[in-house]
């Protein structure tokens, strides 16, 4: 994929442009740049998570699961970036998408329904969770712009929109293998008319 780089800055963006893989100079805000973005700090932020759930896997063994399922993520974020960069490079493949489809199934047999609207909390690791569950949106979103001027790949699409599922499940999961309570959301009391 590409080349390497050997200089990390190059002076040619101090205009408010930037380079694309395959060659094209493009506004540091285009929809495309912006998509890339989007997918580079959910996957910073997926580290850090994965981070937390190393540090915490002694102590909550269950976590180790989850670290197993979203450890690869990482790597095909890298890669959904790469595609978002390159228009005709292909990396992602429709079996990683079923795989946290499966992933998805799997914990939410664990589970069990949800009876109510949770909010991000509870512990440090469920918060980190949706926080990625919610970049995960805001990736999508952006790749949703772009794709309605420049068409995406489909599986690339539905890659983001499953991790977002993925990460709101793993959420949940984090709590419950903690054995903390999620946090449900409160509607504001009925104020007296």
């Amino acid at each position: 994929m590409g080349y390497r780089l050997s200089k990390i800055y190059t002076r040619t963006g101090d205009a408010g442009e930037t380079g694309l893989a395959d060659g094209r100079r493009v506004a540091k805000d285009h929809p495309r740049v912006e998509a890339m973005g989007e997918v580079d700090t959910l996957n910073s932020q997926l580290g850090l998570l994965l981070a937390d759930l190393v540090e915490y896997q002694a102590r909550w063994p269950g976590l180790s699961e989850i670290s197993a399922v979203l450890a690869p993520c990482q790597h095909r974020l890298f890669d959904l970036g790469g595609e978002l960069a390159m228009p005709e490079y292909q990396a992602l493949q429709q079996p990683e998408v079923e795989r946290l489809e499966a992933a998805i199934d799997r914990w939410n047999e664990e589970l069990g329904p949800l009876q109510n609207f949770i909010l991000p909390g509870g512990t440090r690791l469920v918060a980190q969770a949706h926080v990625c569950r919610s970049l995960a949106r805001s990736a999508e979103r952006r790749c949703q712009q772009l794709n309605a001027l420049e068409p995406l790949r489909g599986v690339g699409l539905a890659y983001v929109n499953r991790l977002s599922d993925l990460l709101f499940v793993a959420a949940r999961l984090i709590a419950k293998r903690q054995g903390v309570d999620e946090v449900l959301w409160q509607a504001a009391p009925k104020q007296p008319a």
